[in-house]
């Protein structure tokens, strides 16, 4: 595999046709591909089906997941829209694509190649302005594909859409003022602020939504990316099985760079006593249902074990879904809103180092070992699939 200092940080969101329990746009995230010369690769394939309900939702499904799955066995574009073109043919009564796509492969988080048909052209924010990237035309069949290959910089920011991002209205006519050039001047004002992908995204649907005033006449989905810097946060919960082990523990965990989170009162015992600082808890917490946290000095946060990660789980699940405690979790100060913004935002590596002692305080309430094993299980599946990179230690 093949690492370098940036990370590409990928968010995508939809909302649904009014009345749609299901959406007709997909968008199919393939995280870590490594090729057989040992290149990495990022592959994501946004479609749009024609019309919307489930008719569409199958035909945006099959389309991503063709495309998809022949670019990861490394097929070629063309080979991948030759099949599209042979299975989902044009529609002869509108004269339109069953499904349009765009297409985006990043290669060892320092270049990309773009591939478009019929959705709306990615945008591309570079140092805060929208940037005019090259684009070439590639006739595959009687479909005409533009084709772009950019090497990327830190803060890059690039946006795919369905065209029902550009359709919003609150009655169904042209808002004249929201068409490609509205929305870049709309995410311009987001640049500089440093949010992640899936935060922006979560931002400029929130405005597709409401000048559909809550009634979507078509699907709109969002894909941001955002080139960012490498950054690692780890995160330490529970004491190890062995009690002799607790050194080991403790030496590979601040060992490695970045920030660091204890969770678990005995955990933290076990960091102090490593470290040499006394624990110092504090009294007060901004979320009566959230504990108190303490202070080491040496550790970045200091937190309550299962009742706080559990929480930081609720907001992982949320956030992979609609984003909906997006402004609790990025505001307040409880521990597991503090933990949530450096797992969901800070952090493009994170690195678990799970102790796997049974606490004997917790043997005969819900609160046990299983409880501990399952959320570390469900919140390292979440953020791989928010794409972090997830390494997990167990002792």
């Amino acid at each position: 595999m093949r690492m370098n200092e940036y990370f590409a940080d990928v968010g995508y969101q939809s909302i649904n046709h009014d009345g749609e329990q299901l959406c007709g746009d997909h968008v199919e995230f393939i995280q870590e591909k490594t090729t057989k010369s040992g290149h990495q690769l990022k592959i994501i394939v946004l479609a749009d089906g024609l019309g919307h309900g489930v008719r569409a939702n199958i035909l945006s499904t099959l389309t991503s997941k063709i495309i998809s799955t022949m670019l990861a066995a490394e097929l070629s574009v063309k080979e991948a829209v030759e099949t599209i073109a042979d299975t989902l043919p044009v529609n002869s009564e509108v004269n339109a694509a069953f499904s349009t796509f765009t297409i985006m492969v990043i290669r060892d988080n320092n270049s990309a190649s773009i591939t478009q048909y019929e959705n709306p052209n990615v945008i591309m924010l570079r140092n805060g302005k929208n940037y005019n990237y090259p684009t070439n035309e590639l006739r595959i069949g009687d479909k005409v594909i533009l084709q772009s290959e950019l090497t990327l910089m830190e803060n890059d920011i690039f946006i795919m859409m369905s065209d029902g991002v550009l359709y919003a209205s609150p009655n169904g006519v042209w808002n004249e003022e929201w068409d490609r050039n509205g929305v870049i001047k709309y995410m311009e004002a987001f640049f500089s602020v440093g949010f992640t992908a899936k935060t922006l995204t979560t931002i400029l649907l929130d405005r597709v939504a409401r000048l559909y005033a809550g009634h979507p006449t078509d699907d709109a989905t969002v894909c941001t990316v955002r080139v960012r810097k490498r950054e690692t946060v780890n995160l330490a919960f529970g004491p190890p099985s062995r009690y002799d082990e607790g050194t080991k523990m403790m030496s590979l965990f601040f060992a490695r760079g970045g920030k660091h989170i204890v969770c678990g009162g005995t955990t933290a015992k076990i960091a102090a006593s490593y470290l040499g600082k006394p624990v110092i808890p504090q009294q007060n917490t901004p979320d009566p249902n959230i504990p108190p946290m303490s202070k080491v000095d040496g550790i970045d946060i200091v937190s309550e074990g299962i009742v706080t990660m559990d929480r930081v789980l609720l907001y992982a699940k949320d956030y992979l879904k609609d984003n909906e405690t997006f402004e609790e979790w990025s505001y307040n100060k409880d521990a597991a809103s503090i933990i949530a913004r450096e797992l969901f935002e800070t952090a493009t590596d994170v690195n678990f180092f799970i102790g796997r002692a049974v606490n004997p305080a917790h043997q005969n309430l819900t609160l046990n070992f299983d409880v501990k094993m399952s959320i570390v299980s469900e919140l390292v599946e979440c953020l791989q699939k928010m794409g972090k990179i997830v390494m997990v230690n167990y002792f």
